[in-house]
């Protein structure tokens, strides 16, 4: 029988514990397992490291919302780029980017990996064109997100995908942002999905950690390889807490498009906004393309105003309900300023973000509170 997302996201890799009838699993916080016997193990588990079975519950959960062979959990969303960086790519490799990324993953390949010898190039991934042109003969991935950290622009998985397969390159797409409710990679020809756990899947700002999921079963195989070699897994605690979080994202996700469709609303007629950066937005131009593969648009709204940089360092610092923080994807509302935050990384680069944007994450408080608290901000 198929379920739906949400009875999947309850269900997958959690059925009640065989010996007590415990409905939601138990944390397993054990370091090694008794071996019936040399190379007797229960279950497969040996050393948790290798593998666990809170872990493993995760691990199952998240390959069944994700509609993927194979899933890993990892102890941050950094750790499982650099696992499958690591795994794909070899020295002299040649990775395609976006021009709009996350700060940390633009650390991770120009102060981490360009060291080992991989080069990246920065493109615009809602042109087509220019990603054909940046590819060469040794690219063995291009690396998306849909929609990017921190300017929410949108790229077209399904052509993309037809992009890297033809150079025989792997297509790799974070979908932190949108989640696994708003948007399925896999299904758009993906080859690999890489989530930061600690956003929306966790969703309750109460634990760090990350994940891999995979179309084919090879690949999966390689990266679990590559997951035990390195070590770099999440623990049994914080796979409770991510698998705890994944049972609400569907009603969660719901309000927090909601909430970011009032915001943006409220923005848009605001005389100090100068430019509004949501693919909820007609005028948008990913719009269309995120209607086509997305469920919704999302709570992360980012946004100009006039005054530039100190202007946009004072209202954030004004927000009462906002809280002035880092991350994003929990219950409760965030304002940052990227450049002097979570983008001070890329300063001087060519995915430097505007001085005087300013990042949401719209939480779940009431609409209207929101709304008024960014009023007051921005004056």
């Amino acid at each position: 029988m198929t379920y739906e997302f949400e009875t999947i996201a309850l269900h997958a890799g959690q059925e009640p514990d065989a010996q007590t009838g415990a409905v939601v699993p138990p944390i397993h916080q054990v370091s090694t397992f008794k071996q019936d016997g040399v190379g007797g193990l229960r279950g497969g588990f040996e050393y948790s490291r290798s593998a666990n079975p809170t872990r493993t519950a995760l691990e199952e959960c998240l390959a069944a919302i994700e509609g993927g062979t194979r899933a890993l959990a990892f102890a941050s969303g950094l750790a499982a780029e650099d696992t499958l960086l690591r795994a794909v790519c070899q020295p002299g490799d040649h990775v395609v980017i976006p021009d709009d990324a996350y700060g940390g993953t633009f650390r991770l390949f120009a102060q981490v990996l360009a060291r080992w010898g991989v080069e990246y190039t920065p493109v615009p991934l809602s042109d087509l064109e220019a990603v054909r042109q940046a590819v060469r003969p040794n690219t063995s991935v291009i690396w998306v997100e849909t929609p990017t950290n921190p300017l929410l622009s949108i790229a077209d998985i399904s052509a993309l995908g037809a992009v890297a397969h033809e150079e025989g390159a792997l297509l790799v797409v974070d979908n932190t942002f949108a989640s696994p409710y708003l948007q399925q990679p896999l299904a758009l020809g993906a080859d690999v999905v890489v989530h930061s756990t600690t956003k929306y899947l966790g969703g309750h700002s109460d634990v760090v950690g990350g994940a891999l999921v995979t179309a084919g079963s090879d690949l999966g195989d390689q990266l679990a390889y590559h997951q035990n070699a390195m070590g770099a897994v999440a623990g049994p605690f914080d796979s409770w807490l991510v698998l705890r979080g994944i049972k609400t994202l569907g009603v969660r996700m719901d309000r927090h498009g909601e909430n970011a469709g009032a915001v943006v609303d409220m923005l848009a007629t605001h005389p100090r906004v100068r430019r509004i950066f949501y693919p909820g937005l007609p005028d948008h131009p990913g719009h269309e393309i995120a209607a086509k593969q997305m469920r919704g648009f999302g709570g992360m709204v980012s946004f100009q105003i006039d005054g530039g940089e100190e202007a946009a360092v004072a209202a954030v610092n004004r927000t009462e309900i906002f809280t002035l923080a880092e991350s994003l994807g929990g219950v409760e509302s965030l304002i940052e300023h990227p450049a002097r935050m979570t983008h001070a990384s890329a300063a001087g680069s060519p995915l430097e973000v505007p001085a005087d944007l300013i990042r949401l994450s719209v939480g779940l408080e009431h609409a209207h509170d929101l709304v008024t608290d960014l009023q007051n901000a921005l004056g």
